[in-house]
């Protein structure tokens, strides 16, 4: 053959790669038959991390095996002099590096790193850093190395102002990079506390204007890009609301009172306290949720004492203290008057978004500009679609209802796999809208009909509504949140798909139901209507369960106090 190497046939290769496989099994069987073997038997000496190492060098995520190698080196610490103890935590993080090299994304690698590290009285912090850093120089997104490095940071006391400056290299080199524009996120509100609402409080305006223009750079960039959209989104989501009590309310007939806050609360003698004071007088109650629940709620009651409401006293004054939340409001019961109340006149930026400084207000109105242009160009990208919609909410939601209606059927069209989720989106904005209409009008009656409405939201903003007109829209239940209209008197809520009356409950005032032409398949569905003490009209019509001959009977046992039940 004149020297010529000899080619091995496609099965000789095969089965040379099997023998090899065959090999290699039983030597990984047998070690860790071996490691187990002496760790039951308590033999945890430097034998085990040699063991362990010839597996866990070549398949890191065996993560019993790192247990493992925790037991033996915390057995050597007593054993050893702090010389060799040195030695040997030297050569466990060039072990450790070598088994990120094989696998950079380890869970068992990086948690047993942390581990080690924690228990160093005076660890390389800096040179943990370098090999972040350098481990993210072969994969940026290894979120894996990114959790290491805030740990690293953390324990080192790194500035943030150094981290940011670190997320600013790896952003300007590739802005597709969801874990630096993450770290931002959580290093901002560090560096820039807002002084009313505490680190994690909206960002100061010129810091949220040299982000905007940061993040609008990169999505001009490559626009198919999800990192730099993600991020745009939080920007616009900083207008958490504060902590408030927005509103009281005190029925003579259901002798209760109704509070309702800006954010769910757990109230109880461990957590939130509200403190109830009757004409200047502090009373012992019990709150509760509407619902019965007593789990985390926007809107809280508790029933008032026979003795504490006189119908020859001129007037009662409620006073609400919420003691964590440092707020309180009162409101007057007058003689004669069945209730009273008491509600902030809020705006559309206290409710449902951040307040707009004339220069801020600038720079979203031209990235919305910018973001129809992108748009023209890329008339299938969802991100810039979702963001012109967010962009005219943080605007003026009200001003641009009918444009974003549109944009939203677009966006439909261009991702039909989320239509379901832009549908309760789209919910969402109808009734915040319709909640700022019916405040700036300071009505209790609230129109929803023909809204093509698949959810209900902000429900506890509802609180003082009588009547609610739910009819011809996509929606499949009632939930529990509807529990919190306690002065609700009338629900239209024909022509839609309900299912479900698991909101219909203890509504202390509903009198009239209308149900029309919904999928109410089984009497057993009403039975919350029956806790509705004033309910008087119940309208069925059109529903599957009135399709059986002795419905009537079935209703009549079912809710006894309903007057007039038509199907």
């Amino acid at each position: 053959m004149h020297g010529r190497l000899k080619v091995k046939t496609s099965e000789e290769q095969a089965e040379a790669k099997r023998l090899e496989r065959e090999q290699k099994l039983k030597l990984y069987q047998s070690a860790t038959q071996a490691i187990f073997q002496k760790r039951q038997a308590g033999e945890l000496d430097e034998s085990v991390l040699e063991l362990t190492s010839q597996i866990l060098g070549a398949n890191p995520d065996f993560a019993t095996l790192w247990n493992c190698r925790r037991e033996v080196l915390q057995q050597l610490e007593a054993q050893k002099s702090p010389e060799e103890l040195a030695a040997l935590v030297k050569a466990e993080l060039g072990f450790l590096e070598s088994c990120l090299r094989v696998n950079p994304k380890s869970y068992g690698t990086w948690h047993h790193r942390c581990w080690l590290l924690g228990r160093l009285p005076e660890p390389n912090w800096v040179r943990e850093l370098e090999l972040c850093a350098r481990f993210l120089e072969v994969d940026e997104r290894n979120f894996h190395c990114w959790d290491y490095r805030r740990f690293v940071a953390a324990q080192a006391a790194v500035p943030p102002a150094e981290e940011l400056a670190f997320t600013d290299s790896l952003i300007t080199r590739n802005f597709s990079n969801y874990s630096s524009w993450h770290y931002r996120s959580c290093l901002l509100p560090k560096l820039h506390p807002h002084p009313d609402s505490g680190p994690q409080g909206r960002l100061p305006e010129d810091v949220l204007l040299k982000e905007l223009e940061l993040v609008q750079n990169a999505f001009f960039t490559d626009p198919n890009d999800q990192s730099a959209w993600f991020y745009h989104r939080w920007l616009l989501g900083r207008a958490d609301p504060q902590d408030a009590l927005r509103c009281l309310h005190v029925s003579r007939d259901e002798a209760c009172v109704t509070v309702s806050f800006s954010q769910p609360l757990l109230v109880d003698s461990r957590t939130e306290i509200l403190l109830l004071m009757v004409d200047e007088s502090p009373l012992i109650v019990e709150w509760r949720t509407p619902d019965g629940r007593n789990r985390p709620s926007h809107v809280w009651l508790c029933d008032l004492p026979a003795a504490s409401l006189n119908d020859q006293l001129p007037q009662h004054t409620f006073r609400v203290i919420w003691t964590a939340g440092d707020a309180q409001k009162e409101c007057v019961l007058f003689k004669g008057h069945q209730e009273g109340w008491c509600r902030d006149s809020t705006t559309d930026e206290q409710l449902f978004r951040c307040e707009l400084s004339v220069e801020k207000s600038t720079v979203l109105q031209s990235e919305l500009e910018s973001c129809k242009e992108l748009q023209e160009l890329e008339p299938e990208n969802k991100w810039c679609l979702l963001t012109i919609i967010l962009l005219m909410r943080a605007l003026d939601p009200l001003l641009y209802e009918k444009e974003t209606l549109q944009y939203f059927q677009t966006l439909k069209a261009v991702d039909p796999m989320r239509a379901a989720y832009l549908d309760d989106l789209r919910s969402k904005f109808l009734l915040e809208n319709s909640v700022l209409r019916m405040e700036y009008a300071e009505v209790r009656v609230l129109h929803l009909a023909h809204k093509d409405l698949t959810a209900l939201y902000h429900v506890e903003q509802l609180l003082l509504v009588t009547h609610l007109d739910l009819s011809h829209n996509r929606l499949r239940a009632l939930p529990p949140a509807l529990a919190a209209l306690r002065c609700l008197e009338v629900l239209q809520a024909s022509d839609n798909a309900i299912e479900s009356l698991n909101g219909v409950t203890n509504l202390p005032r509903l009198q009239e139901l209308q149900l029309c032409n919904n999928h109410l398949q089984q009497p057993a569905v009403l039975q919350p209507l029956a806790s509705c003490p004033r309910l008087a009209l119940v309208n069925l019509q059109g529903n599957p369960l009135c399709q059986a001959v002795d419905i009537l009977e079935h209703l009549a046992e079912l809710l006894p106090s309903v007057d007039s039940i038509l199907t």
